[in-house]
């Protein structure tokens, strides 16, 4: 089974090797990386992959592409781009994520096509999102991500919402109008709603405001209770406190005289739930990491990311408004701003 990943990047050089390593475990053969503005070596590490034949038993097949964005929307401009490379016209199915979120597979031997078994081969599979707190982890590490983080908000509420966004694999016959961020879209004139077989992550069909986007609110998102049988995507959007605040100036560098505001953060940073299911692929992840370093080339290009990254931390650091940035973050309760806000109104804090 052919199975092509997609995503964009920016400055995410210390955590290339563990997503495409994963990806691999789950049964993706093939990758199409779009990156913009690297500082870190994030686009000669692709590079490299790119190149290298004798290492697509543990990266895939690599294609590297600069995005062709022209101005600030640059995941959108690079899916519409992706559907006319061959890397994704020729897949039997597209998985479309960035590089902070993580299959993890309930069923079978954990990979995708024991997830498309499982969910009855449908056109489409949306499986939602499980937001992994920081929990008062400072340090960046050269380790996976997915041993470090391993509490969450409860799987089935975030931030008082039931609705919880998805991330979708989609079938190389699906009737697509474009591929979005989130889902796939569906074009009238190539199949019939009615009759298109698209589920959860439990294998059950998606709520139909979701199916035919008639719902602003539903248009990312559906509730998340019961969808999760057969997987969960692990979203490590916090990481270290350290790797969080390069990602903040990867964003946006002008601070000066301007408050930070926490809400991104307070919303992804309540550990309320511990879940290390997805510890169970680490086995084989720290050995095929351990193989992809081993490599000159690319463990050469590995460390040169973790450096950099290091020496961007310390960079940001030496600037007050990094530095407060830092002091407010780690001062910040682990409560959702909205159970806050609720808790204060009944007096219980």
């Amino acid at each position: 089974m052919r199975i092509t990943a997609v995503t964009c990047v920016k400055n995410e050089g210390p955590f290339l090797l563990e997503w495409i390593a994963f990806n691999r475990l789950l049964g993706v053969t093939d990758f199409l990386f779009y990156s913009n503005d690297c500082s870190d070596g994030t686009d000669r590490l692709l590079d490299a992959l790119a190149g290298r034949e004798d290492l697509e038993a543990l990266a895939g097949r690599v294609v590297h592409l600069p995005n062709p964005a022209e101005g600030r929307n640059y995941q959108m401009e690079a899916l519409k781009d992706a559907a006319h490379q061959k890397v994704v016209k020729r897949a039997e199915w597209v998985w479309i994520a960035d590089v902070d979120e993580f299959l993890n597979i309930h069923v079978g031997d954990h990979t995708i096509p024991a997830l498309i078994e499982a969910c009855g081969d449908p056109a489409a599979i949306s499986v939602h999102f499980q937001f992994f707190a920081n929990d008062g982890i400072d340090a960046f590490e050269d380790r996976p991500v997915i041993a470090q983080f391993t509490r969450s908000h409860n799987p089935d509420i975030w931030c008082g919402e039931t609705a919880i966004e998805v991330k979708s694999l989609t079938r190389k016959d699906f009737p697509l109008q474009y591929y979005g961020a989130h889902r796939p879209f569906f074009s009238e004139r190539k199949g019939d709603k009615k009759t298109l077989a698209w589920t959860d992550g439990s294998g059950r069909k998606v709520p139909h405001r979701f199916l035919v986007a008639a719902n602003p609110r539903r248009i990312r998102k559906f509730p998340a209770k019961g969808a999760r049988d057969f997987a969960t995507l692990n979203h490590y959007a916090l990481r270290s406190l350290d790797s969080y605040l390069v990602k903040n100036d990867r964003g946006d560098v002008n601070r000066e005289n301007r408050a930070f505001d926490d809400t991104y953060w307070r919303e992804r940073n309540d550990p309320a739930w511990q879940d290390a299911s997805i510890a169970r692929y680490l086995p084989a992840l720290e050995a095929a990491l351990e193989a992809l370093k081993a490599d000159t080339e690319i463990g050469a290009l590995h460390a040169e990311a973790v450096r950099l990254h290091r020496e961007k931390r310390d960079a940001l650091l030496a600037q007050p408004a990094y530095m407060q940035m830092q002091e407010q973050l780690r001062r910040a309760r682990t409560l959702p701003p909205e159970e806050e806000a609720m808790l204060l109104e009944m007096g219980m804090l």
